[in-house]
């Protein structure tokens, strides 16, 4: 990649001293970790006994449980029960610290990491910098669209589905408030199968009581998908009790329709379809973090780099890259293992096993997944659950999401507020966390609706 000279240590202007006190001369080799998620708190873990020094990088502070994050954005959890601080999750490693920064590139020949500040200097690099929400070329959907990959974007969905219900409440237009109430997922994954099932959820059982004025049947979700299925990596079963659990719960599923725009709060699908809807959540694809887009290395699909079997890059063994940003091949033939959270942790055990091994001269080891299954809950006492060749669907399935869900939360605060939220809510019926801490849009432009109904047409 191209390096600007104002960020390396050649200027005569001082820089070079000033990197030497923030990259003083080391006893020990210094681990670079790009990313405080699943992966690379995970590496940094794997590493608390080698001789070397860890210094994690993130433009968070926190660590967040992003498998919880649909619920935040549906008001079921607070933003702070699904994140923990990355200081406090290091504090128990002797040889680990962590720098708030904004990664922005590397200088693999000087073995420097670019960043908002100063460069920092690195003997091993870990890359595992996550995902990012891919739009099959379709960029323009990134602004008339919502995004479910961080705690901004969960609050943004929460304010925005709260003060669409208020703008509805005093709106006089039928047409207006039948857009104020129409929320759209598109994507029929994992995530938007949860996302949709809670939409559905926080209308039938919360919004209901809260806005006794509104015809709330006027509300309406609708799950958008481009092919014929909805969760295409479970089976042909556990697909069709997901799609018939939906359909019971009133979720509108619009399958073999792929999306061709979104503006002005109008839904175009490429069969000519028009859906007018205030609120419309992009879950349809992920791709690896925007920073393989400056690094200038081979991809895969999706912008993942390629990695060796040992996780590090071909030409350069000091450079591993994981989770969501490696493409490795193996998950089955001529597929790379998929962008899940245990992936990313088994990744960053591996990775950090390996460069332990490196440092104390002992062969490296090549990555072996343990594949525990899947599974995505539908809502309320519902969810379907494959593992070790074994399905569930409904109650068992869904107690088994939450425990899964819990005890892999980080911190004992965590567990608790989850927990207690979960109870809550299932007692009573309702959400907690339906705050609108600020306004998205101003609340005097309304949004544009569909005047016609038609054939290609439908509000």
């Amino acid at each position: 990649m191209t390096i600007d000279s104002s960020m390396t240590p050649e200027m005569g202007d001082g820089t070079a001293e000033t990197l030497a006190a923030v990259n003083p001369p080391r006893a020990r080799p210094r681990v670079v970790v790009v990313g405080g998620g699943f992966g690379g708190i995970n590496a940094a873990r794997a590493m608390a006994r080698g001789d070397v020094d860890v210094l994690v990088l993130d433009r968070n502070n926190y660590h967040g449980f992003w498998p919880l994050l649909y619920q935040v954005a549906t008001a079921g959890l607070e933003p702070e029960s699904i994140a923990y601080p990355i200081r406090a999750i290091l504090r128990s490693l002797r040889n680990a610290d962590f720098q708030l920064a904004q990664v922005q590139g590397v200088d693999f020949a000087r073995k420097l990491v670019l960043t908002d500040g100063l460069p920092v200097s690195y003997d091993y690099l870990v890359l595992a910098a996550g995902s990012a929400s891919n739009y099959f070329g379709n960029d323009a959907l990134a602004d008339t669209t919502f995004g479910l990959k961080d705690l901004d974007e969960a609050i943004s969905i929460r304010n925005h589905l709260l003060t669409s219900f208020e703008r509805a409440v005093r709106e006089p237009d039928a047409a207006v408030r039948r857009s104020l109430l129409t929320f759209v997922v598109i994507g029929g994954g994992p995530t938007g199968v949860e996302m949709a099932g809670a939409f559905i959820e926080l209308i039938n059982d919360v919004m209901r009581k809260d806005y006794p004025t509104l015809d709330i049947a006027q509300a309406r979700v609708l799950l958008v998908e481009a092919v014929p299925n909805i969760l295409t990596p479970f089976s042909a079963d556990l697909q069709q009790a997901a799609k018939d659990r939906l359909q019971e719960m009133g979720v509108e599923l619009r399958l073999n329709a792929p999306v061709a725009t979104v503006a002005d709060d109008i839904v175009t699908l490429k069969d000519g379809t028009q859906i007018a809807a205030h609120t419309v959540v992009w879950a349809a694809g992920v791709r690896a973090s925007k920073l393989t887009d400056t690094l200038g290395l081979e991809t895969g699909r999706g912008a993942r780099v390629k990695v060796t079997p040992q996780l590090h890059l071909v030409d350069r063994p000091e450079v591993f890259v994981i989770g969501d940003m490696a493409y490795l091949e193996g998950y089955k033939p001529g597929v790379a293992y998929p962008m899940v959270a245990s992936v990313a942790i088994q990744m960053g055990k591996q990775a950090g096993a390996n460069i332990v091994a490196h440092q104390a001269r002992k062969p490296l080891r090549a990555f072996s997944y343990f594949d525990k299954g899947q599974m995505a809950t539908i809502g309320r006492t519902a969810a379907v659950l494959e593992s070790f060749g074994i399905k569930l669907t409904g109650f068992l399935a869904w107690l088994g999401w939450l425990f899964i869900h819990l005890i892999e939360l980080v911190g004992f605060r965590n567990r608790l507020l989850v927990l207690t939220n979960w109870a809550y809510s299932y007692l009573t019926f309702d959400r907690g966390a339906r705050l609108i801490t600020r306004r998205e849009r101003n609340p005097t432009t309304p949004p544009n609706v569909l005047e016609t109904e038609g054939a290609t047409s439908r509000s």
